[in-house]
């Protein structure tokens, strides 16, 4: 009992930190501190991270201070638990505000379009059987019989139509992706198209069979077929215009982060650039590493603490112009960056090797943790009632014994922010469940992985504004650059064409193979 209060007591407190524990948190670091690291801590105190308004696993302010903490950070450190405060950034509200105003929009034109398309096909699909039955209901004594010929070509109106309504079905009732900035042009082309031929076909069908009340019935029913055919050809040009045109690879996409200069290559076909952009974003959640801000304050940090530990000392009384001042500033700068590759060099060389140093602390935790799960066979699971468990049940018990060493290695690479205490739970709840490995479950936390693999709440990136120089619906050319901006960094994507390959074929005659041994006085031979 006592060790489920302690294990409660001490990781409840993960999400939220109050003042107070910030306060004692701080004064127990410094007593372990020697007064030589008092200017590298204050320099270090005045970089600010700002993190999603989520929940972490280690509070927001662990990054900021992770570069003069020791190993022994957590017998120092009070954790409180209650009532939680929230507050939300600048950036929050904009992107709260944004999204507002764009939805609006946007759900309209979706709605409309998705309206505009159901219309119109509900009319194509209505327009041959209204062929067929309108002579019936209007002129039915007047009709001449309809012969065998006239029947089977029901039966062929009937399976056309099926075969064409699963073809739609497939081919543009599908949910949409995304939301475009413009049209698709092909798909209103097609439309355009449809309704164009559907209203010639009734303006023909007035003209010659209403207004006329045509008796020849087999014709009429064979006028109906012909527009089936028409349609079924239609939706063959539909799949080639919006499918078979775009697999063929004729150009090849850079797309680079804007903020820490991650870069992938994509090929792609003949597709507008609206379009391209929609596939590298499709590709960007799969193939880059989720984007974390905190590896991007190391260098801000470290020219901070350049910057401050410069004082320059006017000698000659306040009345001295300032010009001398700032030429000093700047050659003692200079001088301060000739040795900063030094810093640079040992900063990552001392970063490199606590990871190393937690990163195995952390694979030797979870090791001894999941010794301590055995699955239960059939026969065994009536033995002991009442000391089987559930998955859950079972990540929670061994789940104390490795939350400290994951706890130090997330706050040293600086994923905290990815990885709430519930998220983390429910993996070792499905690793146990599946009877996965300790490696297995480390997988996810020793190397970042993909966007798609953190829960939307994590994400940096969920509302993108496309910029180009081109219209957004021209096609793709060699040369051109288009940029998707979210809130926190772009990706810049730059488009090469793939250039004519020529090849040419050279016969070489097996029986060509022939080879003398040629032997030399110095040789061993």
């Amino acid at each position: 009992m006592s060790t489920a209060m302690d294990t409660e007591s001490t990781y409840s407190g993960y999400s939220h930190y109050s003042g107070h524990s910030k306060k004692a948190h701080r004064q127990g670091r410094d007593r372990h501190k020697s007064p030589r690291s008092k200017d590298g801590s204050r320099s270090e105190k005045s970089v600010t991270i700002q993190t999603p308004p989520a929940e972490p696993l280690l509070g927001n302010d662990a990054s900021r201070t992770e570069e003069g903490q020791d190993d022994n950070w957590g017998e120092t450190t009070t954790a409180i638990t209650g009532t939680s405060e929230h507050s939300i950034s600048q950036e929050d509200i904009a992107r709260i505000s944004k999204d507002l105003e764009d939805s609006v929009g946007l759900d309209c034109k979706r709605y409309l379009g998705l309206t505009v398309a159901a219309v119109l096909g509900l009319l194509v699909f209505l327009t041959p059987i209204a062929f067929i039955l309108l002579p019936q209901i209007l002129w039915r004594d007047d009709l001449e019989p309809c012969g065998t010929v006239c029947e089977g070509l029901f039966i062929s109106v009937a399976f056309k139509l099926l075969i064409l309504l699963i073809g739609t079905w497939a081919l543009f009732f599908r949910q949409p992706k995304a939301d475009m900035p413009r049209v698709f042009v092909f798909r209103a082309l097609l439309l355009v198209l449809i309704f164009l031929f559907v209203f010639s076909y009734w303006l023909f069908y007035g003209v010659r069979i209403l207004d006329s009340k045509d008796t020849n019935y087999q014709g009429i029913v064979q006028y109906a077929v012909s527009l089936v055919d028409a349609l079924l050809f239609i939706h063959y040009l539909a799949i080639v215009l919006l499918e078979l045109r775009q697999l063929q690879p004729m150009f090849t996409v850079k797309v680079v982060r804007s903020t820490d200069g991650e870069s992938r290559y994509y090929s792609l076909g003949h597709l507008s650039i609206q379009r391209a952009a929609l596939v590298v974003l499709e590709n960007y959640y799969r193939d880059f590493p989720v984007y974390n801000p905190a590896l991007l304050t190391a260098s801000k940090s470290r020219a901070a603490k350049h910057m401050a530990g410069l004082k320059v000392y006017n000698v000659d009384g306040p009345g001295n112009n300032a010009s001398g001042q700032s030429r000093a500033m700047i050659a003692a700068a200079a001088r301060r960056r000739d040795s900063s590759h030094n810093e640079l060099y040992y900063e990552e060389a001392d970063h490199e090797r606590r990871v190393k140093k937690r990163r195995a602390r952390l694979v030797v935790a979870v090791e001894e943790a999941f010794t301590h799960i055995k699955r239960l066979q059939a026969e065994e699971q009536q033995k002991a009632p009442g000391e089987m468990m559930d998955s859950r049940e079972a990540a929670q018990a061994i789940f104390p014994s490795m939350a400290r060493a994951l706890q130090k290695y997330l706050r040293t690479t600086r994923q905290q922010q990815y990885h709430s205490m519930e998220s983390i739970l429910q993996h070792l709840s499905f690793c146990i469940t599946n009877n996965m490995t300790p490696k297995a479950f480390l997988e996810r936390y020793l190397s970042p992985g993909p966007t798609l693999q953190y829960d939307r709440d994590r994400w940096f990136s969920k509302q993108w504004t496309l910029v180009s120089e081109e219209a957004v619906t021209s096609g793709l050319q060699d040369g051109i650059v288009f940029v998707l901006k979210c809130l926190d960094f772009s990706l810049v994507a730059n488009v090469k064409k793939i250039p004519f390959i020529k090849l040419s074929e050279e016969f070489i005659d097996p029986k060509s193979h022939k080879f003398v041994l040629r032997l030399q006085s110095e040789t061993s031979v």
